[in-house]
């Protein structure tokens, strides 16, 4: 893998970077990260605790502030393609990785919109990369917490130290307790879909 390269992380909400593929970007330290959040930018609480998470993450960052409101009513399709493509930088990355459009648990409307429209973004060419990879996760349909999917292509088992820091960032930085829900799930496990090709990845739609 060449890892001196550009790579871009497009999620949902801040934390999701983190949770999902947070050791990912910390063992691979030589890439030049981007993480776009599309949701909370206006947020007073989690909008300073997102760049903080980044400086620790060695990343730079930016933030949308597409409704993300209790009820999750679905987003115009055209709306969340302008939020994105508003907070990602004009550059081609030789690697962009965002949601899957199945959600990594059940279910999470903002992370599989944002997965899709990434996707499409992708199809149509207004988002420019070398290889897309989307979060492998599932909780069985709500049976268990979330954790690798036996469908990923790509599985890293993190160091001790690579995981504790990704959990510190969780807790300490994002501030949820130790019972919470995100940290009980921040896989250990980190695990990916890979695409070489847009016609690839709408298949998963």
């Amino acid at each position: 893998m060449d890892t001196d390269s550009s790579a871009l992380v497009i999620v949902a909400h801040p934390d999701d970077e983190t949770l999902w593929a947070g050791g990912t970007i910390l063992e691979q330290r030589t890439r030049r990260w981007h993480v776009a959040s599309v949701c909370r930018g206006s947020d007073t609480d989690r909008a300073p605790k997102f760049h903080q998470a980044l400086q620790c993450l060695g990343a730079s960052g930016s933030m949308g502030d597409v409704d993300d409101a209790p009820d999750q009513a679905p987003l115009q399709e055209n709306a969340l393609f302008d939020a994105i493509l508003n907070i990602v930088p004009p550059d081609r990355f030789e690697l962009v990785i965002t949601h899957s459009p199945k959600g990594e648990y059940t279910r999470h409307r903002r992370h599989e919109e944002t997965g899709a429209a990434v996707i499409k973004l992708w199809r149509c060419r207004k988002l420019s990369c070398g290889q897309l990879w989307t979060f492998a996760y599932d909780d069985g349909e709500g049976r268990h917490l979330p954790r690798a999917s036996s469908e990923a292509d790509v599985v890293t088992e993190l160091s001790e130290e690579l995981w504790q820091t990704k959990r510190r960032i969780i807790t300490d930085i994002y501030g949820f307790a130790h019972t919470s829900f995100e940290a009980r799930t921040t896989p250990r496990t980190e695990a990916f879909r890979c695409f070489e090709s847009p016609a690839d990845a709408m298949l998963t739609l």
